[in-house]
């Protein structure tokens, strides 16, 4: 038998050596299994499962407590810690964690995942043959995501990202007791900044796909967010000298996206309602408050 971080295996407890543990064989090879990684009383001559780490001297150790994790799979674990120079650590379950090297993260700090994130992660091993994290892409997920239903359609659900581009997100939406969940895809138009891997976010189920995956959105359904934005930008307006501001429906997309974190197609049905209410006028590629809107916002106050 040969041993291997990241497995469970069952051993012989050849002899205890105080005040180190016991130490356990496989019959070739021997490996501590310390004091402090016990689970019960145990003896000499007796067989225990075992499972196999590298300490902080790149020892072969073993412990009693049971991994959230083992060798090759897929699950969610906690950010833990990060490291300037090495990457993110990831909390293993059994009171030591696992890294997950900034080269296995997307670049970028942004998109990085934070203390107190859940990442999605399979277990690997390096080419020392100690224990690593890798980021789980669609691939592993898939295997445990199952179809999302029709109804889900409209519905607001959680998700946490998985991957993080400039296109967009990929996500996987929560399915409760149903295991992983399923998966989905964030459109950069559909988000209001970047996304972090890691992140957990509530997300609008507005489409759901002949193969069982979704697409999301962070924002309100057209009708809702034409109200918060035509609300922000009459705000806005309101703020400003005279009641004007030198963007209108001719405005880049991307000078409204830095200003107002909004779509330009967004931005148009805002202003449309307002004019269409006569609170706002346009001219020479300019917005104005119409006076008569001023006044009314005045003697609200």
């Amino acid at each position: 038998m040969t041993m291997y971080a990241g497995e469970i295996q069952s051993l012989e407890i050849a002899r205890e050596v105080s005040p180190y543990g016991y130490f356990l064989t496989d019959g070739e090879r021997d490996v501590l299994l310390p004091y402090g990684e016990t689970d019960g009383e145990v003896r000499p001559g007796q067989y225990v499962d075992v499972f196999l780490y590298h300490d902080t001297q790149d020892r072969l150790t073993a412990t009693m407590k049971q991994p959230l994790l083992r060798w090759g799979e897929t699950g969610l674990l906690e950010v833990a810690d990060i490291h300037p120079r090495y990457g993110s650590f990831l909390e293993m379950g059994i009171g030591r964690q696992v890294l997950l090297p900034f080269r296995e993260q997307p670049d970028g700090e942004d998109y990085r995942p934070q203390v107190g994130d859940k990442v999605y992660a399979v277990l690997d091993r390096d080419r020392q043959g100690r224990l690593i994290a890798k980021l789980a892409g669609e691939e592993q997920l898939a295997k445990r995501c199952f179809r999302a239903p029709e109804s889900w359609k409209n519905e607001w659900k959680t998700a946490i990202i998985y991957n993080t581009l400039q296109i967009g997100s990929f996500a996987v939406v929560d399915g409760g007791v149903l295991g992983f969940g399923c998966l989905g895809f964030i459109h950069a138009s559909e988000r209001p900044r970047p996304l972090r891997v890691g992140e957990q976010v509530q997300v609008r189920i507005t489409h759901v796909r002949e193969d069982g995956r979704v697409n999301l959105s962070l924002k309100q359904p057209k009708q809702v967010s034409q109200i918060e934005d035509a609300d922000r930008i009459l705000a806005f307006l309101q703020e400003r000298p005279n009641g004007a501001m030198p963007y209108s429906d001719q405005t880049p997309a991307d000078i409204i996206m830095a200003k107002f974190q909004i779509s330009k197609s967004a931005f148009k049905r805002a202003l449309g309602k307002l004019m269409k209410e006569g609170k706002i006028e346009q001219k020479d590629n300019w917005t104005y408050l119409v006076q008569a809107s001023v006044q009314d916002q005045t003697e609200e106050n």
